[in-house]
């Protein structure tokens, strides 16, 4: 089994793709789940031991991952509860680095953007692309997911530096996230800006400005929030999650880009 793993992880057999095409579905779903991990992390935080939920997030994280490298397919429910653990896990990492280490947010912050641009450019070293399009190999899964962990916990950290150790506050804070999102998609629209860039650009923005709104929703009054509770708003992100993944899960990205040794390059592929 082993061996198998480590075959496939040379990138050396294809596979049908496992990410969902890019679509405004999956940018709500994103949306959501990045607000959902966020106040969920910060609940069990609360009301559970950590010595307790930390590892019990972990388990449940690794059994997402393990489950969505078994299949050989995108299964709509099985990668957003794959982002649904990735985006708590992700939280809860940074608020280690944060509570834990007793790491500034800006230190912290500063860490995660450097890994995230270390894993994109040992993946674009390997791989010669980091489209979701050409995800069609292990190898490539395996850098897309460690990619999107890092991006939730450079998010995080961003999100909780702007609102308290710059003061600007939650709701502030959503509305700045917000605007930088909306930039790669006004750039690609109008300005014709490198689709992968736009994406990655976008997707590491949608974790502080989900977050950012959901901690706003939840927090307390005193602390500039609606008070709505951390609970109920984890509990009414996770059934709008749960209705656009049944009734709108999407179709896989359609596979396009680089070939791996042994599989024939499709018209698609080569355009």
């Amino acid at each position: 089994m082993v061996r198998s793993f480590l075959k496939s992880f040379n990138g050396t057999r294809g596979m049908a793709a496992k990410v969902p095409e890019i679509t405004l579905y999956f940018w709500v779903t994103k949306l959501l789940t990045t607000g959902m991990g966020e106040v969920t992390s910060d609940y069990l935080f609360e009301h559970l031991n950590p010595f307790l939920s930390a590892p019990l997030s972990v388990l449940i994280f690794m059994a997402a991952m393990v489950l969505q490298f078994y299949v050989r397919r995108y299964v709509a429910w099985i990668y957003w509860l794959v982002v649904v653990m990735v985006s708590i896990f992700g939280t809860t990492a940074a608020d280690v680095v944060r509570v834990g280490l007793g790491i500034p947010y800006v230190i912290s912050t500063v860490f995660f953007a450097l890994a995230l641009t270390a894993v994109l450019l040992l993946w674009y070293v390997k791989e010669k692309s980091l489209s979701v399009h050409s995800i069609f190999t292990q190898r490539r899964e395996i850098f897309y997911w460690i990619t999107v962990l890092t991006t939730f916990a450079l998010g995080t950290a961003a999100g909780d530096m702007t609102a308290t150790a710059m003061h600007l506050g939650y709701f502030a804070s959503g509305l700045l996230f917000a605007a930088l999102l909306a930039v790669p998609a006004l750039c690609y629209w109008l300005l014709g800006l490198n689709e992968i860039l736009a994406f990655w650009f976008a997707y590491i923005m949608t974790r502080p400005a989900g977050a950012s709104f959901s901690d706003w929703f939840s927090a307390a009054h005193s602390q500039g929030g609606l008070g709505m509770g951390k609970g109920e708003v984890s509990l009414i992100l996770t059934i709008l999650i749960v209705i656009l993944v049944v009734f709108k899960g999407g179709s896989p990205a359609p596979k396009i880009g680089l070939t791996v040794p042994g599989e024939k390059r499709t018209d698609s592929a080569a355009g």
